[in-house]
């Protein structure tokens, strides 16, 4: 997955400043916040898979893991780009699915940045604004 977001991010022009490895999704947030707080950081986008195990346990994971994110997301007032599958996927789900996640989370994290700077150079402007 990182590979395939690297190369994404450099098609698109953006460049990977930082690369954290954690963990498990769970252990995410701590890590999105620190890289949140740095100036040089206008997004942020995460990378994994939640597979299912013998309990329910992976859909907490992915409920708590996508409220923390997007709670930090508004926080900041940055993006950050949910690039996890799952839950209740197997690992041959996850795996089928790497490329994608990572490549759609690129964009969508480079979409939103360039959306926020449009939106915050024309604050004064008389005319409403939608997002697509």
């Amino acid at each position: 997955m990182l590979d395939e977001a690297v190369k994404r991010s450099k098609e698109l022009g953006a460049v990977v400043t930082y690369v954290c490895r954690v963990p498990g999704s769970f252990d995410m947030p701590i890590i999105i916040q620190d890289l949140l707080e740095k100036q040089d950081v206008d997004a942020v986008v995460t990378l994994g898979a939640i597979v299912k195990g013998g309990t329910a346990h992976d859909e907490v994971i992915a409920a708590t893991i996508a409220d923390q994110i997007s709670a930090l997301s508004i926080k900041f007032r940055k993006p950050v780009a949910l690039g996890i599958s799952g839950p209740r996927e197997s690992w041959e789900q996850a795996e089928a699915r790497a490329e994608e996640y990572a490549t759609r989370s690129v964009e969508a994290a480079v979409a939103l940045v360039k959306l926020r700077r449009k939106l915050l150079k024309r604050e004064d402007a008389a005319y409403s604004v939608l997002a697509e």
